[in-house]
């Protein structure tokens, strides 16, 4: 398996530097995390990724999880890893300081989240789902259920799931069956099955959350007959313990193509007591700001999986000799030259590299308009959730398909030996998979884009996240830099001007199209003001890097952007033309 070691050059680099973040926290009242604490924070919390998960990943892989007398077992370590990372107080980094929260800016804890993705995702999606349900709770709630709950899930002695998906109902939540009957108490009784449920049962906490999607008797069909309700594991006794089991259990563990170490289960409600979130019928609303942080975390699980790739590949590249490097013998103490000498290795692992570091900065971009959404004032909160509900499915969607490409071409750049499970390079391929598929498919973050983001709202979301970028490119000093960025952003805005008026048959052939369009585009934008921020470094080599790596994106990802521009415009002609017979020819 290979080494992790957290990328902090970079992330400094972004957050001091590009991102000036000391007086963005100025901005929204948080100036007393200056750049010596953001440090110390990074430093910590890439030891603890280092020394402490990462060691687990390759044995999670290996023995997975187990169901035996209705218990699940995680592997070896990983409960133990748990209990460290609660002492340390990393769980309630973004937690309401009202219930014992530190309510650290965003920006501070995502580089964190992304080390932990990369050092060994099936342990992370515990406690990064426990962090989603926190919103949730923190939003939705009454008191009492915050003052009963939001203390123990911040502090994580107990951890949360997110109950959703039932074998009839995936995308398509109108189809949800599971009910909630009243009982007299004012809770209810929660009865139904549901799938795919990372954490479901674990040997972690004394308590599990579930926050369960069903119907009331009176519910309206579709999504609009949908609430949310608290479905502890255990109860509370007379005295205020939770310690009495509810009518809830696991049906049975998933068997995966990745993410082994982390039990996915099936869960059984039989009349299980729980208590209502929200107003009847809002709970899809109530989820949605559960899902919508998942879903900026999944892509920070394929940002994570892919550095980890691109790790392993220039350790074997710069290692493994191979023949003569095409320009000259470059080892000629060697019996041959490192691969990383020839050019096709370069090709990959510059490809590697830029897509990486490009969505480490949109992450961060990201990440600051959370806080701005959080913790600013009313015009720049508005703006900012704005931004982040337009950046969403881009961020969920393109970087899950860059971690698909990164992580395989890890594979490629080790040859037979990628192959081979004992080098751990086809467990981050096998574990990325399942991030093109879970909190929404790729697709449909694309058509959640295109004709809710950007046709829905009359492009209003489009067009304020447009000016953010235009003032980044507008604050770039280099004058071909500043050229080039500003015509990226003029172009993709005639792009999403003109398809705003389309059809929706229309604006669903091209979503997929549109969203990795948009996605080459501001990154594009973002390399070409790294770039230009990077040249005031004092730090030769990774200016001279940064530099390379943008020059490589500019001349040979960008370009890729225009292919799918291209195919936008065909419509749906093409795609409705062949009959369901032509199909099974």
């Amino acid at each position: 398996m290979p080494d992790y070691r957290a990328p902090t050059t970079d992330q400094q680099f972004l957050l001091h530097d590009w991102l000036d973040i000391a007086s963005h926290y100025q901005s929204i009242g948080k100036g007393d995390f200056d750049k010596e604490l953001v440090n110390e924070v990074l430093q910590q919390g890439a030891k603890f990724a280092e020394e402490v998960v990462a060691p687990l990943n390759r044995e999670g892989d290996e023995t997975g999880c187990k169901l035996e007398n209705g218990n699940v077992t995680t592997p070896n370590g990983f409960a133990s890893a748990y209990k460290e990372y609660v002492e340390n107080g990393w769980n309630s980094m973004l937690g309401n300081e009202e219930f014992g929260g530190q309510e650290l800016p965003y920006s501070m804890a995502v580089p964190f989240h992304e080390m932990l993705m990369s050092a060994n995702l099936s342990w992370r999606l515990l406690s990064m789902l426990t962090e989603s349900a926190i919103l949730a709770v923190d939003k939705h709630a009454s008191d009492e259920l915050k003052a009963t709950y939001l203390p123990n899930l911040i502090s994580g002695e107990w951890t949360g799931t997110m109950c959703l998906t039932e074998p009839q109902a995936g995308t398509d939540l109108a189809l949800l069956n599971t009910k909630a009957e009243p009982a007299e108490d004012g809770s209810y009784q929660i009865s139904g099955s549901k799938i795919f449920i990372s954490g479901g049962d674990q040997d972690w906490t004394d308590n599990i959350v579930h926050l369960v999607l069903a119907r009331l008797p009176d519910a309206p069909p579709g999504v609009k007959g949908i609430s949310l309700f608290i479905v502890p594991k255990f109860l509370p006794n007379e005295a205020g313990e939770f310690n009495q089991p509810n009518t809830l259990g696991v049906g049975s563990l998933e068997h995966k193509m990745g993410i082994k170490g982390c039990p996915t289960c099936v869960m059984n409600f039989d009349s299980a007591k729980g208590w209502l979130v929200g107003a009847p019928h809002t709970g899809l609303a109530c989820m949605f700001t559960m899902m919508n942080d998942a879903r900026f975390q999944v892509g920070l699980q394929g940002l994570g999986l892919a550095e980890a790739s691109y790790q392993g590949a220039v350790t074997y590249a710069i290692e493994r000799l191979q023949s003569r490097a095409p320009q000259g013998t470059q080892q000629p103490d060697q019996k041959a030259d490192s691969i990383i000498h020839q050019p096709d290795v370069r090709r990959m692992l510059l490809t590697q590299k830029a897509l990486v570091e490009g969505c480490r900065a949109l992450s961060l971009v990201y990440a600051k308009q959370m806080d701005v959404e959080r913790f600013g004032d009313t015009d720049s909160k508005h703006q900012a959730s704005e931004i982040t509900a337009y950046l969403t499915p881009i961020v969920k969607a393109f970087f899950t398909d860059v971690s698909m490409e990164v992580t395989n071409i890890g594979v490629q750049v080790f040859g037979g030996h990628g192959y081979i499970r004992e080098w751990g390079m086809e467990q981050l391929v096998r574990d990325s998979r399942i991030t093109q598929l879970y909190e929404g498919t790729n697709g449909i973050q694309a058509l959640d884009l295109i004709s809710r983001k950007l046709a829905r709202d009359g492009g209003k979301k489009q067009a304020v996240t447009h000016a953010y970028f235009r003032d980044m490119a507008q604050a770039i000093e280099d004058a071909d830099k500043k050229t080039h960025a500003l015509a990226l952003l003029d172009e993709w805005n005639e792009v999403s001007q003109t398809l705003m008026q389309q059809s929706p048959d229309f604006l669903a052939s091209g979503a997929y199209d549109y969203m990795l369009y948009s996605s080459y585009a501001l990154i594009g934008v973002i390399w070409l003001s790294m770039a230009d921020t990077v040249a005031q470094s004092d730090n030769p080599v990774f200016k001279s890097s940064k530099v390379k790596t943008a020059d490589f994106y500019i001349k040979r990802i960008l370009p890729r952007k225009d292919l799918h521009k291209s195919a936008i415009q065909f419509g749906s002609d093409d795609l409705l033309a062949p009959t369901e017979e032509e199909f099974t020819l």
